[in-house]
């Protein structure tokens, strides 16, 4: 049995609390590695060290910075075959998925080779007579990521690049289901040059969880998963003091007008509902047809796509189209939700229920299931099912789609297919949601934009990636200059009054 360990100080340890979780295979149920759980005092010599190795590294001038990261993206090209077969045997995602995981988190690292145009303050000249006015971004010092199982290699890089680049150390706790990926990076980033103690991996469950939470040199804590776990987590880190972003749960709807081309809504539908096995922050889990005739037509172009879907193994080859999802108990809470949809009144167009894969019986695979006549009462529209479920909830007009995703709690992502720039433009400036797709099903910005959510799909005031980042990383100093003009009247200084 393959035992996994944490990583700090640049190397592999074993972990010494005793407790450790089974990393399982999703396709076949067995597991397949151990992963120490940390305790409190594991947590406490990690913290240690990259507060010890941390201003040596602040102190760095950024250009320097930015060349190991530089390094880094090189040899994240070189292993991409690598990282994406280690993440699809945890995670269960396909390999083009699973590529597609860490090539959205080089994005970001490309995005922050530019920390020294990032890290720029500002300069007023002749602020006052004599006196100059200048500010600097200066790091935090250590702070902290606590990074969902569903990417674990693009999450943890969208949190531990900036603030890599901003000059402060990091503490990873990654997911206890699919480890391997984040020591990886680990190794690759030492490996580009990263000081040994700047980046350390540490893994655990609740224990770990709190352990950050209440150290007090941590100064800062990312964290992305559901939005119950958000919320404790920015309470008790704001309570501590701490600089908190968090990002909760998701229900992304995608409006089809009557005028969208059909088949490409129904394409972006499959691929945005299906996609990862629905196990997406943005997926879309909504759809939302203005119109009988609209939703007629829409659920007859989706019945034949989705029954034709294939569900597999990550190794049975670029014809599959979504792997199992990630436990046992997922694949079971998918399927109480869909018997509640039944039970609740919704019709289920495509049964995915009772799916079995020959040779791989025991593995958490889930069949995609369709649902139409939905409401907005039903659990299967209220909850994030986090599967290979589309709900169908009709609108008989623009403004009652329009409501339903406003009403809804979450908040993270939604879209609308027309070929009607006016109620586009409509969409876009009224909708209440944070990333808005305009015949775009996943609205995910790149990396030089933010990413995050409005009402219940976040937590705190600053986004993911892009600007936001190098503002959440970094705090603020700004320095008033006044030199004295010179030596006069029997060498006493003379300073000319401010205004």
């Amino acid at each position: 049995m393959n035992e996994l360990t944490h990583y700090i100080n640049g190397a592999h340890v074993k972990g010494t609390s005793g407790r450790f979780a089974d990393v399982m295979n999703p396709a076949t149920g067995e597991v397949q590695a151990k992963v120490p759980l940390a305790d409190s005092a594991e947590m406490d010599h990690a913290v240690q060290i990259a507060a010890a190795a941390q201003p040596a590294w602040a102190a760095t001038n950024p250009q320097r910075r930015a060349r190991v990261l530089m390094k880094f993206v090189d040899l994240l090209n070189r292993d991409m075959d690598k990282l994406a077969e280690a993440l699809s045997r945890e995670h269960g995602k396909t390999l083009p998925d699973a590529a597609g995981d860490v090539q959205r988190g080089l994005e970001v690292v490309e995005y922050c080779i530019g920390a020294p145009q990032l890290l720029k303050g500002e300069f007023t000249d002749a602020a006052g007579p004599g006196i100059d006015m200048y500010s600097m971004r200066q790091p935090l010092g250590v702070t902290a990521g606590i990074t969902p199982f569903n990417f674990p290699a693009m999450i943890p890089m969208w949190m531990f690049a900036p603030a890599i680049a901003c000059g402060n150390a990091f503490i990873l706790k990654p997911s206890e289901r699919d480890p391997s990926v984040p020591l990886m990076l680990a190794e690759l980033l030492e490996e580009a040059g990263l000081p040994k103690g700047i980046l350390q991996v540490v893994n655990g469950d609740k224990e770990a969880v709190d352990a950050i939470l209440y150290h007090p040199v941590i100064q800062s804590i990312g964290f992305v998963g559901s939005t119950p776990i958000a919320e404790y987590i920015y309470g008790t880190g704001c309570s501590q003091g701490k600089r908190v972003q968090c990002f909760g749960g998701a229900k992304n709807h995608m409006i089809i007008m009557p005028d969208a081309d059909m088949d490409q809504a129904a394409d972006a539908l499959v691929g945005a509902g299906y996609g990862a096995a629905g196990e997406r922050c943005m997926a879309i889990s909504v759809a939302v047809p203005v119109g009988d005739e609209t939703a007629d037509r829409l659920i007859e172009k989706l019945v034949p796509r989705i029954e034709k879907l294939k569900v597999g193994p990550y190794t049975g080859g670029n014809d599959v189209d979504y792997g199992p999802v990630v436990t046992a108990a997922a694949k079971a809470n998918i399927e109480r939700l869909v018997q509640t949809g039944i039970d609740q009144g919704a019709k289920l167009v495509v049964d995915g229920r009772g799916f079995s894969l020959q040779g791989y019986e025991n593995g958490y695979f889930v069949g995609p299931h369709l649902f139409d006549h939905a409401t907005p009462e039903m659990d299967i529209y209220k909850t994030e099912i986090f599967g290979p479920v589309l709900t169908t909830v009709r609108a008989q007009s623009y403004e009652e789609a329009l409501k339903l995703a406003m009403d809804h709690e979450y908040g993270n992502g939604t879209a609308i297919f027309t070929r009607d720039g006016d109620s586009a433009r409509d969409f876009a400036s009224r909708i209440n949601v944070g990333m808005i797709g305009i015949n775009v099903p996943i609205p995910v910005p790149l990396a030089y934009h933010t990413f995050g959510g409005w009402k219940k799909s976040v937590f705190g005031d600053l986004n993911q990636h892009g600007p936001d980042a190098f503002k959440f990383y970094t705090r603020t100093k700004t320095v008033t200059s006044r030199w004295p003009s010179g030596l006069k009247d029997g060498g006493e200084f003379h300073f000319k009054p401010m205004d």
